[in-house]
């Protein structure tokens, strides 16, 4: 993801959702979603045409292969804009009731970056993106499990995409490259919603709002906010952040309501381990995940 530099300040008023408890109780096991951010880690890096690449494909489908109605790794190839080779792309597909006209698009990418162009020791070498990468897709193999055992009402795709974050620092036209590939080569019924988890592992976490989502789908934001806060998640802040260009924007241009639920503040606002080799499983926490994870589905199990 990239912030982009016009932050928009939103005055948004604070709905509180009535009726509902202190505490949710979606089955969400925090502890193994942990497990799962640092099992990727423990791969290595998961840039495309690494090894780490192939090896979390294989460890994806293991995990999504029993628990979805049907899965589909969605391969695809284009040209290295920064070499001569080609990169091997793969977008990960888990379909809960594909049969379903209402469906609800759930969303993480799973590559990692290619390069730690802010790390003062390595710049030039791949990194493991515990929270850039490995935290939003924890929490939606956890979310899996909990829908295999427990369905919602809408159809569910949780989808890993693939070159998220691949192009260099300004190269906008080489990000996003999973997402974009998707929403030209969709699986159908297409979802009419879109909640995209970017960077929400970090142990000091706070979710603000990014300004394009609220643009895409205000009521959806107020929705998830709302509801953390009635929870008691307080990472959750109905304020303005960064906006994002992220995974959500592809589809928020082919009209689909899309929000990114992201902590682009990693540790704080100096951002000092974005995009570095500080990146790592120790700077992110299972309360973290868990604030996300079952905000989320206690969300889903509402609709």
């Amino acid at each position: 993801m990239l912030p982009n530099v016009h932050t928009i300040y939103l005055s948004i008023l604070l709905i509180i959702c009535s009726g509902l408890p202190l505490s949710a109780q979606s089955g969400f096991n925090a502890d193994r979603a942990f497990e799962d951010l640092q099992a990727q880690c423990d791969l290595g890096p998961r840039n495309p045409n690494s090894d780490g690449a192939e090896a979390a494909i294989q460890f994806f489908s293991s995990i999504l292969g029993p628990l979805a109605d049907t899965l589909h790794l969605q391969n695809f190839r284009m040209d290295d804009p920064y070499s001569t080779e080609q990169l091997n792309l793969t977008n990960i597909v888990a379909r809960f009731q594909p049969q379903k006209t209402q469906r609800i698009i759930l969303c993480a990418h799973w590559d990692t970056r290619p390069r730690a162009e802010y790390d003062p020791s390595a710049p030039a070498q791949p990194m493991i993106g515990a929270n850039d990468g490995a935290s939003g897709v924890a929490i939606l193999l956890e979310i899996a499990r909990q829908l295999n055992s427990d369905p919602v009402n809408p159809g569910i795709d949780i989808i890993l995409f693939d070159g998220e974050d691949y192009g260099e620092p300004r190269d906008l036209e080489h990000y996003l490259l999973g997402s974009r590939y998707y929403v030209d080569h969709p699986f159908l019924p297409m979802a009419q919603r879109v909640i995209l988890l970017d960077m929400v592992g970090d142990a000091e976490l706070t979710i603000k709002v990014d300004p394009v989502s609220y643009r895409s789908a205000p009521q959806l934001i107020e929705e998830i906010w709302a509801l953390a806060n009635d929870i008691g998640y307080d990472q959750f802040q109905l304020v303005a952040g960064a906006s994002m260009y992220d995974d959500h924007v592809p589809f928020i241009e082919k009209g689909i309501q899309a929000i990114d639920i992201i902590d682009f503040e990693y540790p704080g606002p100096a951002n000092a381990y974005w995009h570095t080799h500080d990146d790592t499983p120790d700077k992110c926490s299972a309360e973290s995940l868990e604030a996300v994870g079952n905000t989320l589905l206690t969300w889903l199990y509402q609709q």
